[in-house]
């Protein structure tokens, strides 16, 4: 009977041990999946008016529409990797440090953060982010945006929120981004430095592009306006 449990004590370290025996495979493949999730986001995050007209006349686009053309191209991406990405998970679990190493580790984040089935995962990625496998602050990124998309406060000041509103001094509407509306604010930067983040939200905001101001889902609600 000793020998039985020790055989099966056994067993279970080896398929425990199994489970985050590094895979250099999965790495690479991960990299590059990580690489081709950024790949037209940071064209789009710093094109100049003089890399439109490059872009529009690389990719046979008019200027006014080359933005909405490369946005496809990356929608397209995202589609096959999250594609791969669910079987990945189902096969290992979530690709984590152990697993995979690092900068690979944040890899099935980003393509999470960039898809519509946040909600599904989102357990699992805090599942990882507890066990130390991803950065905690990733973890309270995709919470946030979770709770954005469900109309309710985030918790760590990390999401911003573009919509139609009206200038109050001009009377026209236009394209307004603000940092959406966190709860207990006051707190937020505590909450900040204990999930790893080296900004404050206010220095967050700033470089984002939005002047930080404290919002309540009522103010939001004041604010936007129906775009006809």
């Amino acid at each position: 009977m000793r020998k039985l449990i020790l055989l099966l004590m056994s067993f279970a370290f080896l398929h425990s041990n199994a489970q985050t025996t590094f895979n250099q495979k999965l790495q690479k493949e991960l990299d590059s999946i990580l690489v081709a999730d950024q790949k037209y986001r940071e064209v789009l995050s710093n094109t100049t008016s003089a890399m439109s007209d490059s872009l529009a006349s690389v990719y046979h686009q008019s200027k006014t529409n080359i933005n909405y053309y490369i946005w496809t191209l990356q929608t397209k991406i995202d589609s096959a990797n999250i594609i791969r990405i669910k079987q990945i998970i189902d096969q290992h679990g979530y690709p984590g440090k152990s697993l995979v190493g690092t900068p690979a580790n944040e890899a099935a984040f980003y393509v999470i953060q960039h898809s519509l089935v946040i909600d599904t995962y989102l357990p699992i990625v805090k599942k990882a982010a507890e066990a130390d496998e991803l950065p905690f602050r990733l973890y309270a990124m995709m919470l946030d945006r979770s709770l954005m998309e469900h109309n309710q406060e985030q918790i760590y000041g990390t999401q911003a929120s573009g919509f139609m509103a009206t200038n109050n001094e001009t009377g026209k509407k236009q394209w307004t981004v603000v940092i959406w509306p966190i709860k207990d604010a006051k707190l937020v930067n505590q909450r900040r430095k204990q999930a790893g983040f080296d900004q404050t939200v206010e220095e967050n905001a700033k470089r984002l592009g939005v002047d930080y101001k404290v919002l309540t889902l009522q103010d939001v609600k004041k604010l936007k306006t129906e775009i006809k």
